[in-house]
């Protein structure tokens, strides 16, 4: 039963990151923390931005609840901690590597998920664009749109 808990945790905190990240995109990345946030809307090739100061403040959160979790075994604070690792990975792989190209991998990768997604970050992405602040999840519109498709053959 434990096991089963801790696996939720993980689950839990990984999908709560969305929102966290939807939230300090939107109310704090283009609100009072614009100074940092605004490099990364300037795409000139720079593999270091100041917005990447708040890879390391998400990070922190995580790295804490795993410390505490091994130094005073405690599988909730872990399982919290590695969720949101989980989810940290997960946004560098998608976001930094596949959409922006920051590191020249999987750049020929493609599903109708991704190409929704990014469709939804490119579009956020334009000059006094106000939408779209999610990381790993677009409105539903883009996701609609791209399944409307037809199959490539």
């Amino acid at each position: 039963m434990n096991t089963l808990l801790n696996i939720m945790l993980v689950v839990a905190a990984f999908f709560f990151m969305e929102f966290m990240a939807w939230f300090t995109h939107k109310f704090v990345m283009h609100g009072f923390l614009w100074v940092l946030h605004k490099d990364h809307h300037i795409r000139d090739g720079r593999k270091v931005e100041w917005n990447d100061v708040f890879a390391l403040i998400f990070a922190l959160p995580s790295i804490l609840l795993i410390y505490f979790g091994v130094i005073n075994p405690d599988s909730i604070l872990l399982s919290l901690g590695i969720g949101i690792a989980l989810y940290g990975f997960c946004y560098f792989m998608f976001h930094d590597v596949y959409v922006h190209q920051r590191v020249k991998i999987l750049s020929k990768f493609s599903n109708r998920y991704l190409r929704a997604t990014i469709r939804a970050h490119k579009a956020h992405h334009h000059p006094n664009a106000h939408y779209n602040y999610g990381f790993l999840v677009a409105p539903l519109k883009y996701y609609k749109e791209e399944f409307r498709k037809k199959k490539p053959d």
